[in-house]
């Protein structure tokens, strides 16, 4: 065996280990959200036997060039089993050049408790986080939820998140589940709804249940006002200004808690270029994260937000540079350029990896009764398409923050006309 042949082989058995050790962890995740699923289903019949008082809410919704779909989303929030007294809906009107406006007007002006709040001329359209933090300073609820402007929640969503917090002490924040709305409007859509819901199940209700560490999304959860005043707002140098917040919140030492029965809908893309947009933003969003708090990591107070977030590290890069080592070494050994000697049952490795993938997925998404014979022909094909996408995300996220150092600016999602609901 040639010195080449030895060094590619070592390699090889190396991302063959980090692989592996993802997959068995996300293995693990899957069988503790399988567990918080059936918890979660004891305890939402709990809550429905029990009465709250509840305290005044406050929900934010950003809006930026939201003319497609705020019409919706504010019906939908003044349909929700909220005391009408303690509820105002305030929708940031970001720097909206369509009609955006005129239409929050018409509804303030049919229903008080919707608010509209105009970022002032000039300072619109920067982000997520300046219009929260706006918003922020205008509510004086006790309890803060946040929504975006093409969700339509349940309405038991409200009621469920905010009993959570006057139950448990311990709570910062109480996140929910958010359901793709347009999911049957091309093969791309079909792919989100598999990803989102199994990415829901295994590292957010799987996390929960093994570590009590969720992170929050960017809509359906709701905040404690005073904490977001004590931790000074959103991070508006954050793209992703949930994981930012998140870890900000467990540091001061409180929780964030996942429950799968408050449920919001929400449009995905449904064009590619958009997709890969959003994706960016995410991935280059959490690289700011991790910049953040690199140093911070071993000074935690907790060590399994620690190990978390250098988990979300090992995802993003050391997980995909073993995929796509493994790929390349796969082509070229079918190439006959390089053979890889090394003795071992690499093929079966391979193929158990996969099969391990694709009941992971179907595990996950069966808790919402997605796990139809079409979708699990879904999870195949995304291992070998969609999956492999993400790593031309990656790579792209890290060439623009860490080569080419480009400023991050707010990528906002196009939206397109779609049912309030997803056919059934």
């Amino acid at each position: 065996m040639s010195l080449l042949e030895l060094d590619l082989s070592f390699l090889f058995v190396v991302a063959v280990i980090l692989i592996w050790f993802t997959i068995a962890y996300q293995f693990i995740l899957t069988i503790f959200g399988y567990i918080n699923y059936v918890k979660a289903m004891k305890e939402q019949k709990e809550i429905d036997k029990q009465s709250f008082d509840y305290p005044s809410c406050s929900i934010l919704i950003p809006a930026h060039n939201e003319e497609k779909v705020i019409g919706r989303t504010i019906e939908s929030m003044l349909n929700l089993e909220y005391p009408k007294d303690k509820l105002k809906i305030i929708i940031i009107n970001d720097g909206s050049a369509d009609g955006t406006k005129e239409i929050i007007q018409r509804y303030a002006a049919q229903d008080a408790r919707v608010v509209l709040f105009d970022v002032p001329k000039g300072l619109g359209g920067k982000g997520k986080s300046r219009a929260l933090n706006f918003g922020m300073k205008v509510a004086s609820s006790d309890i803060i939820a946040i929504y975006d402007a093409d969700n339509t929640p349940d309405p038991r969503s409200l009621r469920y998140l905010t009993a959570q917090l006057l139950l448990h002490k311990n709570l910062g924040a109480v996140i929910g589940k958010f359901r793709t709305v347009n999911k049957k409007a091309n093969l791309l859509t079909r792919f989100i709804n598999i990803e989102t819901l199994s990415f829901q199940s295994m590292l957010q209700a799987g996390r929960w249940q093994m570590h009590n560490i969720a992170t929050l999304p960017g809509t359906n959860y709701v905040i404690w006002r005073h904490l977001l005043e004590e931790l000074n707002g959103w991070d508006e140098e954050a793209l992703t200004e949930d994981s930012e917040m998140s870890i900000r919140l467990y540091e001061a030492g409180y929780k964030i808690k996942f429950i799968p029965y408050a449920v919001t809908y929400e449009q995905e893309p449904q064009e590619w270029k958009v997709w890969i947009g959003q994706r960016l933003r995410w991935v280059r969003g959490n690289n700011y994260v991790v910049s953040k708090f690199w140093k911070k990591i071993p000074h935690f107070k907790s060590k399994r937000l620690a190990f978390d977030l250098l988990y979300t590290l090992s995802l993003y890069y050391v997980y995909f540079i073993a995929v796509v080592f493994s790929d390349v070494l796969f082509i070229i050994s079918l190439l006959h350029i390089v053979s890889i000697s090394l003795p071992g049952p690499y093929t079966f490795v391979w193929i158990t990896s996969i099969f391990l993938f694709v009941f992971e997925l179907v595990l996950t998404i069966s808790y919402d009764d997605e796990d139809k014979l079409e979708n699990i022909g879904l999870v195949l094909l995304m291992y070998f398409s969609y999956c492999q996408l993400w790593i031309y995300i990656v790579i792209k996220a890290w060439y623009q923050d860490y080569i080419k150092r480009e400023k991050r600016t707010w990528d906002k999602t196009v939206r397109f006309d779609v049912p309030v609901r997803p056919p059934q």
